[in-house]
């Protein structure tokens, strides 16, 4: 029997995941309100939140000094781009740990999640004399590569967690049925994990925008995504505030928006399995 929760604790509950949420959601804001000021008006003290003079001049002056579409297109190809190829290679690494385990298949996972404690520092100079070698330096190709090995411990760890929650009586019948292994996976396991797999998709999506490190390290400008797009905009001068967020603001609207029209499949892919 489910225990009743009072108006009252519902109530406060609700205020302070308001409270919260606004915490977390004032850096973008305040990021948001300074692409509208002058460089004087964003490093005026105390600073005005919005009673100040609003101008569009830091997008217009970012527009006209970078090329936001090439930056923003190498951005699409390289997160869609490793996250694809990393589901290729996750799908059946996940199906064979989850329905074919061993006695090595916990510390196999382990080992791939312990790779991610290590900091991107201590692999950047065998990566990059790699790449200079393969001539892969400031090309699409070789961000997805390195993103795609970057991320792909936790692709697979997503998805041995949701393909756990498929019975594999489910698979068994399937294979009585003479499906072989690649139908098996494609036209069973697949669509019944679509919310885990959607969720793991928007994630690593996210991940991948975000990265910073790598997209620094390894291009320069043909291949330069959003992450260099903003880093532009520091200089040994000093830091250009409101150009700055008004090349922020425009380097993460879009997966901002992506992540706003997607939570529901995204909060649903992360609880499921979560509740019998």
């Amino acid at each position: 029997m489910a225990r009743a929760v009072s108006t009252q604790r519902k109530l406060t509950f609700t205020a302070i995941a308001w409270l919260i949420g606004l915490i977390i959601f004032f850096p973008i804001l305040w990021t948001f309100l300074t692409s509208f000021k002058t460089e004087g008006e964003a490093i005026a003290s105390p600073p005005s939140f919005l009673f100040f003079h609003w101008t569009t001049e830091n997008y217009a002056e970012v527009q006209s000094r970078s090329d936001y579409l090439s930056h923003f297109m190498n951005s699409v190809a390289i997160s869609f781009g490793s996250t694809l190829l990393g589901l290729a290679i996750a799908i059946p690494a996940a199906w064979a740990m989850a329905f074919s385990p061993t006695k090595r298949t916990k510390d196999v996972l382990m080992w791939m999640l312990s790779t991610k404690m290590m900091p991107p520092v201590g692999a950047l100079i065998p990566i990059y004399l790699l790449f200079k070698n393969f001539g892969l330096l400031d090309t699409r190709s070789g961000l997805i590569v390195v993103l795609m090995l970057m991320n792909l411990p936790i692709i697979v760890w997503m998805l041995y967690t949701y393909f756990k929650e498929i019975p594999g009586e489910i698979l068994e019948a399937a294979r009585m049925d003479g499906a072989t292994l690649m139908k098996e996976i494609v036209y069973v396991l697949t669509p019944m994990a679509v919310p885990g797999i959607a969720s793991t998709v928007l994630l690593n999506i996210i991940l991948s925008w975000n990265e910073a490190f790598w997209t620094l390290n390894l291009t320069t400008s043909n291949a330069a995504p959003l992450t260099t797009f903003i880093a532009s905009y520091s200089s040994p001068e000093g830091l250009f505030y409101a150009k700055l967020s008004a090349a922020s603001t425009m380097a993460i609207a879009p997966i901002v928006i992506l992540g706003w029209f997607s939570q529901k499949q995204l909060v649903r892919g992360l609880t499921f399995g979560a509740v019998k």
